[in-house]
């Protein structure tokens, strides 16, 4: 019998501890596995022998807990491994801690960069002829890993924007004057969560009336144009914007003189273009403007988890597992969309070497000709991952979590 060994990494959601659960409980059903282990903010900690014994967890009562708990229960690093050939002894380490404790399986929770991880750990462990089955289980808000229909997060991240500029706008609405509330919403390089947005809009009530992608050019002239175009026909509106938004030139608009500060993945740590946006407005328009980031927010808002969310990252966490176990490496489990009406979304395996390092942005068939809104085909393509509402525990009114 060998050990399983699971970690989570970047970013967290309030999905990804279901997919957690989705590992663990699989893999203590299994035969083929003595221990599961847990390693305490992801590959980083791992490397530091920073482990947790995960038995706790066949108690399904726990399962449940652990299912509703939001961000990286098991704690998460943003560290992205070099390449082998360029530094053999951090693999060497790696490995000899599999060896250590008997691991047999490896199983990654994350996005971009932590698929990065599971392949090039699967490509050394297949060049060094190493019996460890390794694999990925994707997790992402951004909803910018290819291959897969959508990323568990994405779903629940959507829903808690939907819902939050829906309300934001009940509240705007009230008084008898011109107002717009720009949203500053997450999304680097891809604007699926920004987009969501637009899932605010009913046929009864429509608040939200620009959506600012970093996938479209940012041009001030042209949006000034269409703010006072939606301003001249209402009191108040919503402005929904990435804070990856870029000029024609490619520069992130919130980018200042000054070199951004890095995420420890070498990417920009971005923030505050909101501010920005009601800057612009402000002194273009006169209109009363307020900016609002929504933050850490929209990823670990666990009373706002959709129930389709909720259900695919656990089963996107047991099929992986059920695959590593049958002998299976180097994957990352994702989704098919079988049937859109009824929404229907099967668990494949995709080569993890196929995954990484690309990204998947908001295609052209969603974006709308102004440049400034989404199309039909991306509410048909998001509607169904917002819906539903599991069934959460609460504790004298709070919501119930399992703390490491």
């Amino acid at each position: 019998m060998k050990n399983l060994i699971v970690g989570q990494s970047g970013g967290p959601t309030s999905a990804i501890n279901s997919s957690l659960a989705g590992v663990i409980k699989k893999a203590l059903q299994s035969d083929k596995i003595h221990t599961v282990y847990g390693m305490v903010n992801g590959i980083d900690g791992f490397l530091r022998e920073e482990i947790s014994v995960l038995d706790r967890f066949s108690d399904d009562n726990r399962i449940r807990l652990l299912r509703q708990t939001p961000s990286s229960f098991l704690g998460s690093c943003r560290k992205k491994l070099p390449d082998a050939v360029d530094n053999s002894k951090i693999y060497e380490d790696i490995f000899a801690l599999f060896e250590k404790y008997n691991i047999g399986y490896f199983v990654y929770i994350g996005g971009n960069d932590s698929m990065d991880t599971v392949c090039k750990l699967s490509q050394y462990a297949k060049t060094h002829n190493i019996d460890v089955k390794i694999a990925g289980v994707p997790k992402t808000i951004d909803n910018d890993l290819t291959l897969t229909d959508h990323a568990p997060g994405y779903g629940s991240a959507a829903k808690f924007v939907a819902n939050s500029v829906r309300q934001i706008a009940m509240d705007t609405r009230v008084y008898n004057m011109k107002s717009i509330v720009v949203t500053e919403i997450m999304g680097r390089n891809a604007g699926w969560l920004t987009a969501a947005a637009a899932l605010a809009n009913t046929p009864s009530f429509s608040p939200v009336d620009i959506i600012l992608l970093p996938e479209t050019v940012f041009d001030k002239d042209k949006f000034l144009n269409r703010v006072n175009e939606v301003m001249s026909e209402k009191n108040s509106t919503i402005i929904a914007v990435s804070e990856g938004i870029k000029d024609k030139s490619g520069k992130y608009i919130g980018e200042t003189g000054s070199q951004l500060m890095n995420d420890g993945f070498n990417h920009a740590a971005l923030g505050g273009v909101g501010k920005i946006i009601e800057e612009i407005i402000k002194s273009n328009t006169k209109i009363k403007t307020r900016a609002i980031e929504f933050s850490t927010l929209q990823r670990c808002c666990a009373q706002n988890i959709s129930k389709c969310d909720y259900e695919e990252a656990f089963n996107a966490g047991y099929k992986a597992t059920a695959h590593i176990l049958d002998g299976n490496t180097g994957f990352m489990a994702g989704f098919v969309r079988a049937s859109q009406s009824p929404y229907k979304c099967e668990v494949n395996f995709f080569s993890v070497s196929d995954v990484a390092n690309f990204e998947k942005k908001v295609p052209d068939n969603m974006i709308g000709s102004d440049k400034m809104s989404v199309t039909k085909d991306f509410i048909d393509y998001a509607l169904p991952l917002i819906s539903g509402e599991p069934d959460l525990i609460y504790d004298n009114g709070v919501l119930d979590f399992e703390i490491l």
